[in-house]
C-alpha cells in the first residue's frame, strides 16, 4: 500500500454535536448527507470528518491518550498521506465516494484535550468531505485517492485594508491590480474583501479564507505604514503557525532600489496551515513592485508547502 492509498481504522458516529463519537464497526454513507445517523450528517460541507492514524499515534506520544472519536472525527485512516491530499480531490471509500471541501478547522471552543495538551490535531490534520457515492462503509476498507487528470489551479485571495475604501470615499485601485496580476499570473481568485484598518476583523477574515476555505494565497494591501490605525502585521502575525519571512524581506530589498521609504513598510509574510499570507502596501505602484519581486517565486513555494513539489534548491 503507497502513500496515496490506506486503509480506514476507525468508524465513529454521535448522535449530538460537541461530544466524543462512539466507535462502530460500520457505518451506511448516504449521497449528499453524510453517515446515517450522526449529528454532522446533513445538506452541508462538512458531512464526513477524517484524520490519520499517525498524527494521532504522534499526539498519543505525548501524553493526550486519545481514544477514536474524541476529536469528533468520523473516520480515522491509517496508511494514506494526507499532505497529499487538496479540496476538490475525491476518495474512494470503500464502496462509497468522498469529496474533500475542507482542509483543517479552527478550535473555537476548546475541548478537555486542548486544556490538557495546549493544542488540538484537527485545525492542522483533518480533512472534510461530502459523500458523493453511498453505501456500507466498513473497518478495513481499502481508502484511495482518486485520480485526477485536470490539475487545479492554485487559489488566491484579496484583502484590501481601506478606513476610506471601507466607507466608499475612496476607490481600491490597489485591491483591483492585485486581482489583475494574480489572474495573469494563472491563479483562481476565489475572493475579494475590503475592510476598515481594524486588528480584529482582518484577523477573522483571514482564519475564515484559511481555515474555511482552504485558499492557497492570501495577499493583503494596505495598512504597513507607522500609523496608529496600520495594524496588518499584527493581525497576520497573530495567526501564523508558521513565520516565512523571506518574502517580506525580498520585497522590501527590492523597493528600497525604487525608494528609501520602504524600509517604513512593516509587511509580513507568514504561514498558516496551508495557506500563505503576504502582506504588500496600499498603492497601485507599490503592488506591481512588491509583486514583480515575489510572484514568480511563490508557485514553487506554495507547491512545496501543499505537497505537489520537492524541497527548494538551486536550478
Amino acid at each position: 500500500m503507497n502513500s496515496k492509498s490506506g486503509f480506514v481504522r476507525n468508524i465513529c458516529i454521535s448522535p449530538k454535536r460537541g461530544t466524543a463519537k462512539k466507535e462502530v464497526p460500520e457505518a451506511v454513507l448516504l449521497v449528499d448527507w453524510g453517515i446515517d445517523n450522526d449529528a454532522h450528517a446533513g445538506h452541508w460541507h462538512r458531512q464526513v470528518s477524517l484524520l490519520p492514524q499517525d498524527k494521532i499515534n504522534i499526539f498519543n506520544q505525548k501524553g493526550a491518550g486519545v481514544s477514536p472519536g474524541d476529536f469528533g472525527e468520523n473516520l480515522i485512516v491509517e496508511g494514506l498521506d494526507f499532505g497529499g491530499i487538496f479540496k476538490g480531490d475525491r476518495l474512494s471509500v470503500g464502496e462509497c465516494v468522498l469529496e474533500i471541501t475542507q482542509i483543517g478547522k479552527e478550535c473555537h471552543s476548546h475541548c478537555a484535550i486542548f486544556r490538557k495538551m495546549g493544542e488540538c490535531i484537527m485545525p492542522g490534520n483533518g480533512i472534510f468531505a461530502k459523500v458523493i457515492k453511498g453505501g456500507t462503509l466498513r473497518k478495513g476498507d481499502i481508502v484511495t485517492v482518486m485520480e485526477n487528470t485536470e490539475k487545479t489551479k492554485l487559489t488566491a485571495a484579496v484583502i484590501t485594508l481601506s478606513d476610506k475604501g471601507a466607507m466608499g470615499l475612496r476607490e481600491d485601485d490597489s485591491g483591483k491590480r492585485v486581482q489583475e496580476r494574480l489572474m495573469l499570473a494563472g491563479y483562481r481568485v476565489t475572493d475579494y474583501v475590503l475592510l476598515p484598518d481594524n486588528e480584529e476583523k482582518l484577523r477573522n477574515e483571514l482564519i475564515r479564507l484559511a481555515d474555511e476555505k482552504s485558499v492557497n494565497l492570501i495577499i493583503t494591501t494596505g495598512g504597513t505604514g507607522f500609523s496608529q490605525r496600520d495594524v496588518t502585521p499584527e493581525a497576520t502575525m497573530s495567526v501564523a503557525t508558521r513565520n516565512a519571512p523571506g518574502i517580506a524581506e525580498a520585497i522590501r530589498a527590492e523597493s528600497l532600489k525604487v525608494t528609501g521609504r520602504a524600509m517604513l513598510s512593516r509587511g509580513v509574510s507568514v504561514i498558516r496551515n496551508r495557506t500563505l499570507i503576504v502582506n504588500i502596501p496600499g498603492s497601485r505602484k507599490a503592488v506591481d513592485e512588491c509583486l514583480d519581486a515575489c510572484l514568480p517565486q511563490l508557485e514553487h513555494g506554495l507547491n512545496i508547502l501543499l505537497g505537489r513539489d520537492g524541497e527548494c534548491g538551486s536550478v
